[in-house]
């Protein structure tokens, strides 16, 4: 497969997947807006936090780090998939492993909730850590279908199972709330059997099919997907898996990084069960563009890049064209969520308290929320740029330079534990997204350092893309005046008319930013109508 055929398979995959989360969020976002109406805040702050921290590290910290090191030259005509299924396969019992500890940990360390307000706890921990479990064992047919592209198998699967889990829930928030936290425990093992069977129906069906054959699919049948070695080989290539023990240390880390505020609010209690529910979905409106529309761009282009790029090596030993490719994809990501990022960002701070009184009602539009949304706004301009950065870092490092690089994420770790204690107690819920802020600061930095020396040998500069024209500037410093103006004189108190007068302004001042882009990015216009719009496909994706 080519570079360009690479770079088309990974635009599609991120166009498709921006797609998905699209739809993940909007059902999620409607669901919860639902369910607000039905259920406490503290509930809320028990499912969101409590449970699904316990969920997302389990398969965090079990999956992870294979994923990255067996999609890492997966497309290599010397790649053994037998020994990469063997090795998927560890991520059951690894998984096994970490839900006999943490499932410990959430019971007997954690504080319990009040069972009078918050019924049936300990049976929703061990459901939960089930359902995780039960999502490991799709890993092997995942990591395949990635590594070939097969795009609509993940949007159909994983579009089904979240269309299941909110219809469960909304049918028995309404007929049976005296469940609590079953219907949220039945929910998420509905979402992640439907993912099973999904995937394990598409490869029944695909492997020993013609059109596998046709295609020279390395797996032959369902047999081959369960773990075997040939005679006189070993069951794991060590090379993948000492890469694969790298990640690990790292995304250990890494998840601690990105769960941090969570946490901090379970292991310290700076926050009372109510108070993590109200922080929690500020902060699931504030990351619904990070979530769906960064987060599969970074998945995506993680995939494309280390298909491209060689590990480890110097630009001038690899092929010029595909280094210049790469440089070339990695300046317009870097514009796009850049662009993308201060749009939010000026946007956001206007209309945050009418999101949320909209959202919400005064439940979330008084007291911090607001507050905790505009600071959100902000940190999305950083999680953008972050995403991709460490996208491209990740796929070009050497193992040597993961194994240091996990020193400097510990380093980075301790400290934002630190800062989000610190912050938390002098600012409030604040105070995690101000310690965020800082700890992505230092993250990008980095990165932006082995960005910068790793092209410097040639003529490539791709952190260009970090300066949007000066037009686009302009015109979106004058869109956050007159959104502000616009706030003070519109909303939020002075019923209907008002609030849609200064929605009406917001819509004019995203129109001419959208204009000025068009007008002024050029580039970046032709990158997105190129690489990232959907892509008629074959049957098999």
């Amino acid at each position: 497969m080519s570079s360009q055929d690479v770079l088309q398979n990974a635009s599609t995959l991120a166009s498709y997947n921006v797609l998905l989360q699209v739809t993940f969020r909007v059902l999620t976002f409607l669901m919860n807006a639902f369910t607000l109406r039905f259920v406490s805040k503290e509930l809320i702050g028990v499912v969101n936090v409590r449970l699904m921290l316990l969920y997302s590290t389990l398969v965090f910290l079990s999956r992870e780090a294979f994923r990255r090191a067996c999609l890492s030259g997966s497309s290599g005509p010397a790649h053994n998939w037998r020994q990469t299924v063997n090795l998927l396969w560890l991520t059951l019992p690894l998984g096994v492993v970490w839900a006999s500890i943490l499932v410990c940990v959430w019971l007997w360390l954690l504080e319990v909730p009040d069972p009078q307000d918050i019924p049936h706890y300990a049976p929703a921990v061990w459901l939960f850590a089930l359902a995780a479990l039960q999502e490991l064992l799709v890993e092997p047919l995942w990591v395949l279908a990635q590594a070939h592209m097969f795009v609509r198998l993940k949007v159909v699967a994983e579009s089904l199972a979240m269309v299941a889990k909110c219809l469960l829930t909304v049918v028995l928030v309404v007929l049976a709330p005296e469940w609590g936290l079953y219907i949220f425990s039945a929910a998420q093992l509905v979402y992640t059997g439907f993912l099973v069977l999904c995937y394990g129906i598409y490869f029944a069906r695909f492997l020993g099919s013609e059109e596998a054959n046709k295609k020279g699919f390395p797996i032959n049948c369902v047999g081959d997907l369960l773990p075997h070695s040939a005679t006189g080989e070993r069951a794991v290539d060590w090379t993948l898996a000492r890469l694969t023990w790298s990640f690990f240390k790292q995304s250990f880390l890494k998840q601690l990084l990105t769960e941090g505020e969570r946490y901090v609010m379970t292991f310290l209690n700076v926050l009372s069960f109510g108070e993590q529910g109200v922080y929690d979905i500020v902060n699931n409106l504030g990351s619904m563009v990070a979530r769906f529309v960064f987060l599969p761009i970074e998945d995506s282009f993680y995939v494309f890049f280390a298909k491209v790029l060689q590990r480890g090596r110097a630009v001038q030993s690899q092929k010029q064209e595909d280094v210049s490719m790469a440089a070339e994809v990695l300046e317009c990501l870097l514009r796009l969520v850049v662009v993308m990022g201060l749009v939010v960002m000026v946007f956001g701070y206007a209309y945050s308290h009418l999101a949320l009184d909209v959202y919400g009602g005064s439940l979330l539009s008084s007291g911090a929320g607001p507050v905790l949304l505009r600071c959100y706004s902000c940190y999305v301009l950083m999680l953008a740029v972050n995403g991709v950065t460490e996208c491209f870092v990740f796929a070009a490092m050497s193992q040597e330079e993961v194994d240091q690089y996990n020193v400097v994420m510990l380093a980075l770790s301790v400290s934002f534990l630190l800062l989000s204690y610190v912050l938390t107690w002098w600012a409030g819920a604040v105070g995690f997204i101000l310690a965020n802020c800082l700890n992505m600061g230092l993250r990008i930095l980095h990165s932006l350092v082995y960005i910068q020396r790793y092209f410097q040998a040639g003529p490539w500069a791709p952190l260009r893309g970090l300066l949007p024209s000066p037009a686009l500037l302009l015109a979106l410093a004058l869109s956050a005046v007159v959104t502000a103006l616009s706030e003070g004189a519109f909303c939020c108190d002075g019923g209907w008319l008002r609030r849609l007068a200064h929605m009406a302004v917001g819509a004019l001042c995203l129109l001419a930013v959208l204009i000025t882009t068009l007008l002024t990015e050029t580039q970046l216009v032709h990158f997105v109508r190129t690489q990232l719009r959907p892509r008629p496909r074959d049957k098999s994706t």
